[in-house]
């Protein structure tokens, strides 16, 4: 794990779930995954909307043309992706079932990420054409 995810992941768990490190505030989730090649456990702070119950995240990778490894690990694995979120009294943990976004319901998705930050929109520029995951994490437990 890099020195900023690991600054952002004890910034949401000391702050109930709150992180000001990059503008995220209560828009941060805490992706646990199981490495695809590595069977590691394995955890991603996201930048995530709340959605009917659920949680939309996005494989933007700051524009990057490759999607990011917690993609992978979530399609190899995703019988085994958990969530922390900001909860009423601080981050609960949370099992979910994860669904990828596909067709039309793909661009409904993304239009409420472009809301949500037009940086989305312009990690556009730089990633060659690459179309960004977009998966639901709908809480189990």
């Amino acid at each position: 794990m890099n020195d900023f995810n690991a600054t952002v992941i004890n910034e949401f768990r000391s702050n109930g779930g709150h992180v000001d490190t990059a503008g995220f505030g209560k828009n941060l989730v805490l992706l646990h995954t199981v490495g695809a090649k590595s069977g590691e456990p394995r955890i991603s702070p996201l930048f995530a909307l709340p959605d009917d119950g659920s949680w939309l995240i996005i494989g933007s990778y700051a524009g990057s043309p490759k999607a990011p490894a917690w993609v992978h690990n979530l399609r190899a694995h995703p019988e085994s992706v958990a969530v922390e979120a900001p909860a009423d009294n601080g981050v609960a943990r949370h099992d979910t079932q994860v669904s990828e976004i596909d067709g039309d319901h793909w661009e409904a998705a993304w239009q409420k990420f472009i809301e949500a930050s037009e940086q989305f929109l312009k990690y556009t520029e730089t990633a060659q054409g690459r179309q960004f995951p977009i998966f639901r994490l709908t809480p189990t437990s």
